[in-house]
């Protein structure tokens, strides 16, 4: 599973379209999958407000912690909160250990016109004491909790959200995720992280960078084993639902299916939401102080070669057609049940060119970017770089056994070597050889957008390679320093294209960018 076949990447040199030549990326904020730990958590449900990018404050319903968790993970992120006795969207993410017995108990601090809520846990066997006998569970009343308790017995994604008029309360926020670690992970999923050293990595440190990962596999199978990981959670809202909600909030009520008359059909959505967020909202660092409502934020970023977890949950009621531009996802698991062969026990997960979210389902999944098929040398090496050794720049590449340049402390680790030397550029204006495929845009002409970087090639002094001792503009700006970290930009998003607006404004919605730096770009995730 160290190579998932990268797909041919014919439109990524559209930088609208799919892909942008970055070295402005170092500003951008990282994802993980940050959540809360513990076997007791303790929550609640409440009214807020969380914001979109269109300037609209939207009255909403979210779960909460009732009062400060026992931990915070992953442990490399330091600014983690919780803030006690308010509600965020999504609710925190739950994270637990297979075999583990988990108690979450549930207060409710919804107005009164709301009524009961609850929480379901989709796939486990639940046991509930407390609070009032509901149509799906037990239900917390405005005056007594409800507590809930089962055995984590399957690893994985998972999604907890209300089982309480579940057509409003669901719509209004009240989910969340809930992800299971296996009890043991293979000894195959060793860790593929390079030690910084000084001539390595001069202007970032020394040492092993720090682990961003929840564990070393999503399950204890060899197929499982990753190096990165981000959570998301897909849902969509609908304005008029929550205009109604918060003009009933006030009304008085003692009744336990609540006292609001709200038109939850037809259902009309405007604003499609990523962990709770929309584009450009969702680049912003997790736990941002401008979301206080709205913690997760997207980004996935990774390092050639590396095996990316991507975790997904439909929580809303459609379902959405979410493209990862650059590769396939290999599917890992629905529901937290590994796709496997029954006799041989391998992995039999499809590639999927678009991950459709289904309301209700949870998928892990697999992605890896390698440059593997592109034909062409995204490093700019000429043709004297393939017998020169360099233990800086790596400009030689000797390919392992699976065909990659397999030196860590080289620039080029996991360039593929079958590609090492060919040209891309057929007219260039720089040292790279040339008789490729591609004419690009003139590099002189600013409007590309400055995260173009004038140059197509991947990783630090690449760019220089590429145009050679005379800098081409926008080169030697402040902002975009091609010395620096030079990745590369992907777009992911919705294939609907309604999706990707806030309100029908373009660009928004489920929108955000996936990021790829050379190994000597150290990732940290910690915002």
């Amino acid at each position: 599973m160290r190579d998932i076949k990268t797909k041919t990447l014919i439109g990524r040199l559209l930088p609208v379209a799919a892909v942008v030549f970055a070295s402005l990326l170092a500003v951008t904020s990282q994802a993980a999958a940050p959540g809360i730990t513990g076997l007791s958590f303790d929550l609640v449900a409440a009214p807020g407000n969380i914001s979109q990018p269109d300037g609209a404050s939207i009255y909403s319903w979210g779960y909460g912690c009732n009062s400060t968790p026992s931990g915070f993970a992953p442990a490399a992120i330091s600014n983690a909160s919780c803030p006690t006795g308010t509600m965020q969207l999504p609710g925190p993410t739950l994270i637990v250990t297979e075999g583990q017995t988990v108690t979450v108990k549930l207060t409710n601090k919804l107005p009164a016109a709301a009524g009961n809520t609850s929480i379901l846990f989709p796939g486990f066997d639940v046991a509930a004491t407390g609070g009032a006998p509901g149509l799906l569970t037990q239900e917390a009343t405005q005056t007594v909790p409800v507590t809930y308790t089962f055995t984590a017995k399957t690893p994985g994604t998972h999604s907890y959200y209300s089982g309480t008029q579940g057509d409003l309360q669901v719509e209004m926020g009240l989910f969340g995720a809930l992800i299971v670690l296996p009890a043991t992970t293979p000894a195959a999923c060793a860790d593929t992280r390079p030690t910084y050293t000084a001539a390595y990595n001069t202007d970032r440190g020394n040492g092993v960078p720090a682990d961003f990962r929840l564990a070393k596999a999503a399950f204890n199978h060899p197929s499982a084993c990753y190096d990165r990981e981000y959570l998301f959670q897909f849902s969509e809202l609908d304005p008029r639902i929550h205009t109604q909600a918060a003009q009933q909030a006030g009304n008085a009520c003692t009744s336990p299916t609540g006292c609001m008359v709200i038109d939850t059909e037809p259902y009309h959505a405007v604003y499609f939401l990523i962990n709770g967020r929309s584009m450009p909202d969702i680049a912003d660092p997790n736990y941002a102080p401008q979301y206080p409502a709205q913690p997760y934020n997207g980004n996935p970023h990774m390092h050639p070669g590396e095996l990316t977890l991507v975790r997904i949950i439909g929580q809303g009621r459609m379902q959405h057609p979410f493209h990862e531009h650059a590769n396939h996802l290999r599917v890992l698991a629905r529901d937290g049940n590994m796709l496997l062969t029954p006799t041989s026990n391998r992995l039999a997960g499809p590639l999927l060119f678009t991950t459709t979210t289904t309301p209700g389902q949870t998928m892990d999944a697999l992605f890896q970017w390698t440059a593997k098929g592109l034909n062409w040398d995204v490093y700019a090496h000429g043709p004297a770089d393939a017998t020169t050794a360099d233990a800086i720049t790596g400009t030689k590449c000797v390919p392992d056994a699976n065909g990659y340049h397999s030196v860590p402390t080289d620039y080029n680790f996991y360039e593929w070597c079958g590609d090492h030397g060919k040209p891309l550029e057929s007219k260039p204006f720089g040292n790279v050889g040339g008789s490729g495929p591609v004419t690009l845009p003139d590099a002189n002409i600013v409007a590309n957008g400055a995260w173009y970087s004038g140059s197509p090639y991947f990783g630090p002094e690449a760019t220089m390679r590429a145009v050679g001792p005379t800098p081409i503009p926008p080169f030697g700006t402040v902002g975009n320093d091609p010395g620096s970290e030079a990745g590369f930009a992907y777009m992911w998003h919705s294939h609907n294209e309604r999706e990707i607006t806030t309100n029908n404004i373009f660009p928004g919605g489920m929108m955000m960018m996936m990021l790829v730096d050379p190994w000597v770009f150290n990732i940290n995730e910690a915002n």
